[in-house]
C-alpha cells in the first residue's frame, strides 16, 4: 500500500478514563466511560471518536462516487452509530449503523451510491468481515 497520510495519537492515564491526543495537538480530549457502562460520561469515549471518523470518511467516499456518477449530493449527510457489546464468547465487539441522507436523488440512486461508497471507504474496507455494518437511508 502506498501511504498517503499517517495520523498519530497517544492515549494515557487509565484507558477509557484517561486522555487522548494527537501528536499535532488538533485532537486533545479527556476520556471517560459512558454512563451506560458505569462511568461518569464527563469525557468522550473511543466509540464516539470512531463514529465521528467513520461518518466523515464515509461521507467523503459517498461524495467521491457521486461526483463520478454526476449525482446531486448537495445537502447530503452521513450519521454513524457505533455500539460496543459482547459476543457469545465474552469478547468485546463493535457494530456500526451508517445512516445516509441524500435528499436530491431518488431512493434507488441513493441505495446504489451508498453501496458504492461502502466499497470505496477505507473505514468500510478496514471493518469488512470484522464489524457488522448496517447501511440505511435517512428516510427508511
Amino acid at each position: 500500500m502506498k501511504i498517503l497520510y499517517t495520523a498519530e495519537a497517544l492515549a494515557s492515564g487509565d484507558g477509557r478514563n484517561g486522555h487522548a491526543r494527537t501528536t499535532d495537538g488538533k485532537v486533545d480530549v479527556d476520556l471517560s466511560m459512558p454512563v451506560e457502562m458505569g462511568g461518569d460520561g464527563a469525557g468522550t469515549n473511543p466509540e464516539q471518536l470512531f463514529a465521528a471518523g467513520y461518518a466523515a470518511c464515509f461521507h467523503s467516499a459517498l461524495r467521491l462516487v457521486a461526483r463520478a456518477e454526476k449525482a446531486d449530493v448537495s445537502d447530503s449527510a452521513v450519521g454513524a452509530r457505533v455500539s460496543l457489546g459482547t459476543a457469545d464468547t465474552g469478547a468485546f465487539g463493535l457494530a456500526v449503523t451508517l445512516e445516509v441522507s441524500l435528499p436530491n436523488v431518488t431512493r434507488d440512486e441513493a441505495l446504489a451510491l451508498t453501496e458504492k461508497a461502502h466499497q470505496v471507504c477505507p473505514y468500510s474496507n478496514a471493518t469488512r468481515g470484522n464489524v457488522e455494518v448496517t447501511l440505511t437511508l435517512a428516510d427508511d
